[in-house]
C-alpha cells in the first residue's frame, strides 16, 4: 500500500506536469534552485569538516532548527494547495491507518523540497566524519530530523485542514508570512554585524538552548559525542525522538478524524451576517462618495490590497533595523535611510491603486453601467485612500525625529512625504485609467503569479515609478539642500511645495483620469475581460 501510494502522487505530478506545460516550466526553475541551494549547503557542510567542533555545532544548530521550522510553517502558508494526496479522499476505502501514514509521510518526500532536505541532511554525516561513534550519531539525528520535518509538516498540514476551507484563513495566513519575509534580509545583516562585533558568544548561548529542543537536539548530538559527552548526546537524541512520537501519535489522530468525517471539511457554521452599512452608512451620497465606500471596503476585506496595509507598518521597523545593521549604527537614528520611512511608505501607498481597475476585474461593468463619470471615480477611490495614507504617512514620517528628538528636518521629509503622496496618487488615477495589468483575479492569492501580459506590466511599473520620480523631482532637490546646508528656509520650503504641487498634480490626475475613462471606458473592460 505505501508503494502504491507513491506511485499515486508521482501519477499525479506526472499528470499535472503533462496538463500545464508553465507548471513544468515552473518545476523545473524550481529543481535548478534547489539544486543551487543544495550545492551550496553541501560545500557548507564539507568546509565544516575543518573548522573545530564548538563552531560547526553551532551552524548546524541554527541551520537545523530554521530547516525543521520550516517544515512546519509551510503547510500554513501553502495551505490548500497540494491536496493531491487529501486525506478524506481515501475516506471510501479500506486502507488501514498505520499503512496510510507511512504512505504520505513518504510521499511528502516526493518533490524539490523534500529531495533536497534529504540529501542536505545526509551531507552533514560529512561534517561529522570524525569517528565512528560520531558518524552513527549523525546518521541517527539525521534520519530522526528528517523524519521529524515531514511528520510535523504533516501534522500542521492536518490541524489546518478545516480551517484551509476558509479563505478568510488562507488569506490572513498568506499575508502573514511577508512578516518574516521582511525582516530576514535585516535579521541576516543583524547577525553577520553581531558575529563581526564579537557576539558570538551570544550566537552560541542561541544554539545551546535550540540544542536542547525538537527543534535542534538532532543537530547537537553529534558534537557532544565528538566531545566525549555520549550521555548528552543519547539525551539529545531522545528528545528529538520523543518529538517524533508525540507529532507522529498527533497526526495519527488528526487523520483518523478526517477518515471517520470527511464531510466536516468546510461544512461549518456559516459565517455571522453583516449588519449595517459599513462605510456606506457615513459616506456622502454621492457617486464619489459610493466609489470611496466601495474602495474602503475592499481596502479592508481583499487580500490584494491588504497586503499593502501589512507591508506599510512594517517599512518603518525593517529601516531603523537597516540602520542599526550598517555603519550609522553608533550614531543618531536619524542617519541612514530610518527618516525615508514615511517618503517610502507614501510611495507604496500611493502607487498600490495604479492597478484598481485591473483588480476591479469584470466588476468594473458596474461603473459602466451605472453611468458613473470617470472623475467621480477617480476621486472615490482617491479619497478612501488618502483617508487613511495621509494620517498613517505624517506618522511614519514623524517617528524618527520623535526618537531622535531632533524636528529640524522634520519638515522637510514631512514636505517630501507628502509630496510623494499626493502626486502619486495622482500618476495612479491616470495610469489606472488607461492602462490594464495582469493581476491576481478576485478571490485568488495576493501572491499569485497571474496570466497575462507581463512584458506591459514591467513597462507600466517601470515607466510609473520613473514619472513619479520626475513629479516628485522638486520636494527631492530640496529635501537634498535642507539635508546638506541645514537651513529652515529649504525644509518649510519642502513642506510648501510637496502640499501645493502635490495637490495640484492630485486634482490634475483625477481630472485627466477622468477624462480618459469617460473616453475609452469600454475598451478598458473589454481588456480587462482579454486578460481573465
Amino acid at each position: 500500500m505505501v508503494a502504491h501510494l507513491i506511485r499515486l502522487k508521482l501519477t499525479l505530478l506526472r499528470n499535472g506536469l503533462r496538463r500545464s506545460p508553465w507548471q513544468l516550466v515552473g518545476v523545473i526553475i524550481g529543481a535548478l534552485y534547489g539544486l543551487w541551494i543544495l550545492a551550496l549547503a553541501l560545500v557548507g557542510l564539507v568546509a565544516l569538516r575543518a573548522v573545530p567542533v564548538p563552531i560547526a555545532e553551532t551552524v548546524l544548530v541554527l541551520a537545523g532548527s530554521l530547516l525543521v521550522l520550516g517544515w512546519a510553517l509551510t503547510p500554513i502558508v501553502l495551505s490548500g494547495i497540494d491536496l493531491t494526496l487529501d486525506p478524506a479522499r481515501f475516506a471510501l476505502y479500506p486502507i488501514p491507518l498505520r499503512q496510510l501514514l507511512l504512505g504520505q509521510a513518504a510521499a511528502g518526500l516526493i518533490g524539490v523540497p523534500g529531495v533536497c532536505t534529504a540529501l542536505a541532511l545526509a551531507g552533514t554525516t560529512v561534517t561529522w566524519a570524525r569517528g565512528g561513534l560520531v558518524v552513527a550519531a549523525a546518521v541517527l539525528g539525521a534520519l530522526l530530523a528528517l523524519a521529524l520535518c515531514v511528520v510535523t509538516s504533516r501534522l500542521v498540514a492536518s490541524i489546518v485542514a478545516e480551517l484551509a476551507s476558509s479563505r478568510r484563513f488562507r488569506d490572513v495566513t498568506r499575508i502573514l508570512f511577508i512578516v518574516p519575509i521582511m525582516f530576514l534580509g535585516p535579521g541576516i545583516s543583524l547577525l553577520a554585524r553581531g558575529i563581526g562585533e564579537g557576539g558570538t558568544t551570544a550566537v552560541s548561548q542561541a544554539a545551546a538552548v535550540l540544542g536542547w529542543t525538537p527543534l535542534g537536539a538532532a543537530f547537537s548530538a553529534p558534537a557532544a559525542v565528538a566531545e566525549g559527552r555520549v550521555g548528552e548526546a543519547a539525551a539529545k537524541l531522545l528528545i528529538t525522538a520523543a518529538a517524533l512520537v508525540l507529532a507522529a501519535w498527533g497526526w495519527s489522530w488528526a487523520l483518523a478524524r478526517a477518515l471517520e468525517n470527511p464531510g466536516s471539511r468546510g461544512s461549518g457554521r456559516s459565517p455571522a451576517p453583516r449588519r449595517g452599512l459599513g462605510a456606506f452608512g457615513w459616506m456622502p451620497a454621492t457617486p464619489a462618495g459610493a466609489v470611496a465606500a466601495r474602495a474602503l471596503t475592499y481596502w479592508i476585506r481583499d487580500p490584494r490590497y491588504t497586503t499593502g496595509l501589512i507591508v506599510v507598518p512594517l517599512l518603518p521597523v525593517v529601516l531603523f533595523v537597516a540602520s542599526r545593521a550598517g555603519r550609522h549604527s553608533s550614531g543618531s537614528v536619524l542617519e541612514g535611510p530610518f527618516p525615508l520611512a514615511g517618503a517610502i511608505s507614501a510611495f507604496v501607498l500611493a502607487w498600490s491603486i495604479s492597478a484598481d481597475v485591473s483588480y476591479d476585474s469584470t466588476a468594473f461593468s458596474m461603473h459602466l453601467a451605472a453611468g458613473v463619470r470617470g472623475w467621480a471615480d477617480r476621486l472615490g477611490r482617491a479619497a478612501a485612500l488618502l483617508l487613511f495614507a495621509l494620517p498613517a504617512v505624517a506618522l511614519i514620517t514623524a517617528l524618527p525625529f520623535a526618537l531622535a528628538g531632533d524636528w529640524a528636518l522634520f519638515p522637510a521629509l514631512l514636505g517630501l512625504a507628502l509630496g510623494v503622496l499626493l502626486s502619486g496618487v495622482g500618476l495612479s488615477s491616470v495610469v489606472s485609467a488607461r492602462y490594464t495589468v495582469a493581476v491576481p483575479l478576485p478571490g485568488e492569492s495576493p501572491f499569485k503569479k497571474p496570466a497575462g501580459n507581463s512584458a506591459q506590466t514591467l513597462l507600466v511599473q517601470f515607466g510609473g515609478v520613473v514619472a513619479l520620480g520626475i513629479l516628485a523631482a522638486p520636494e527631492i532637490v530640496l529635501t537634498v539642500l535642507a539635508a546638506a546646508t541645514g537651513a529652515a528656509g529649504f525644509a518649510w520650503a519642502t513642506l510648501g511645495v510637496g502640499v501645493l504641487l502635490g495637490g495640484a498634480l492630485l486634482a490634475a490626475g483625477v481630472l485627466l483620469g477622468g477624462r480618459l475613462m469617460d473616453a475609452r471606458g469600454p475598451e478598458l473592460y473589454s481588456s480587462l475581460v482579454r486578460v481573465r
